[in-house]
């Protein structure tokens, strides 16, 4: 992209900070998502009931990165940028879905229910380099995404990432979504997870 002058970037502003959200929308900066920050930090007594999961397995990468491709959200901040489109979006998250089963995230845990096609994942991050800066113990949700033939999965898969952070000692679980996705809402509602903040995606580029 160097070579040819055309440029990318992007940068996450808390919506607190109106000053510099304005400056960046006069400027010619865009906005592409409103996301939403939760946190799950009462790990100890978390009861949910339990959930066969296990990790995905270095042959399913292909199969979980089609599933990212095929399940998206039209608000995410690739596929809500023109800059990326449809087709580039959906290659991105297939590229990250695939680099998350190969090590790139920590764990990816997928169901592991008999009979039950694999229509599911979730990506998950601990966080060591932050978790070592403050000397707590953190798991964040990157990437999940959920086939109808696995209806119901997202909470599932939620739960048992919470469960594997308490097992691990972890103090607490971070998720993020966008405004519009009422669904994830619903997990956190059930599950106990609380609104920790949003912020505001805004993206420019030059072809």
């Amino acid at each position: 992209m160097a070579a040819s002058g055309a440029y990318y970037c992007f940068s996450e502003v808390p919506s607190e900070d109106t000053v510099l959200l304005q400056t960046l929308t006069a400027s010619g900066w865009r906005l592409v998502e409103t996301r939403l920050l939760f946190y799950h930090d009462n790990l100890e007594s978390f009861d949910q009931e339990r959930y066969p999961v296990r990790l995905a397995k270095a042959e399913e990468e292909a199969q979980i990165a089609q599933i990212a491709a095929e399940n998206r959200n039209d608000f995410d901040r690739f596929h809500a940028d023109p800059w990326f489109g449809t087709e580039r979006a959906d290659a991105f998250l297939a590229r990250y879905a695939g680099a998350a089963v190969r090590g790139y995230c920590d764990d990816v845990l997928v169901p592991d229910e008999p009979g039950l096609p694999l229509q599911s994942f979730l990506a998950i991050s601990d966080l060591k380099d932050d978790a070592a800066l403050i000397g707590v113990g953190l798991s964040r949700v990157v990437l999940t995404a959920v086939g109808p033939q696995n209806r119901g999965w997202h909470l599932k898969l939620v739960s048992e990432t919470v469960h594997r952070a308490r097992e691990k000692g972890d103090k607490a679980v971070l998720m993020t979504t966008q405004a519009t996705n009422r669904a994830v809402f619903r997990t956190c509602e059930k599950l106990g997870f609380k609104l920790g903040g949003s912020s505001h995606i805004l993206s420019f580029h030059g072809d």
